[in-house]
């Protein structure tokens, strides 16, 4: 889906055992990066089953198994307030609202899977996983940010109404 500022906003469903809602999934990602200051980036989110995110799971970051969210950033300094340079381009600087952000896989299946134990909705579980995706592409790693990623999560729930 293109925007009203030529920006894309990609939503897929490569699965066929959860029915989604590709257009209010679409809507939320707008709202996500809205709220971000994103609006002008180019961001692509694919659901897809168990076996092809256990796969990419296994082939990206060597772990067994289905997980919930990949994301695949395009750019590694994204939280770089400073545009910058393209190599090879003369004097063309490329800013951070000018970019592809990334590629986001998010299974259905395994969503569906955390959302039942943790009390929540299907729907619920969709959006945290896609604004989670977002902040991934942005650079930000709870695995290795001292908690910064789950602060900024936090706020955003609440912000957009997942909290």
């Amino acid at each position: 889906m293109v925007c009203a500022n030529n920006h894309l906003k990609m939503v897929l469903n490569r699965q066929k055992k959860i029915r989604l809602s590709p257009f209010a999934l679409r809507r939320f990602l707008r709202e996500i990066l809205r709220e971000l200051k994103l609006e002008n980036v180019d961001v692509a989110i694919a659901f897809v089953s168990d076996a092809e995110i256990a796969s990419w799971n296994e082939s990206y970051r060597r772990k067994k198994g289905p997980t919930d969210v990949l994301s695949f950033p395009a750019l590694t300094q994204w939280r770089s307030e400073k545009p910058r340079r393209v190599p090879g381009r003369r004097e063309k600087r490329v800013g951070r609202a000018e970019k592809f952000l990334g590629d986001i896989a998010i299974s259905p299946e395994t969503a569906r899977r955390y959302a039942k134990e943790g009390g929540g909705t299907l729907q619920r579980e969709l959006r945290v996983l896609m604004l989670h995706g977002v902040l991934h592409l942005m650079g930000y790693d709870h695995e290795s940010d001292n908690g910064q990623m789950n602060r900024i999560e936090q706020k955003l729930r609440r912000r957009l109404g997942i909290a």
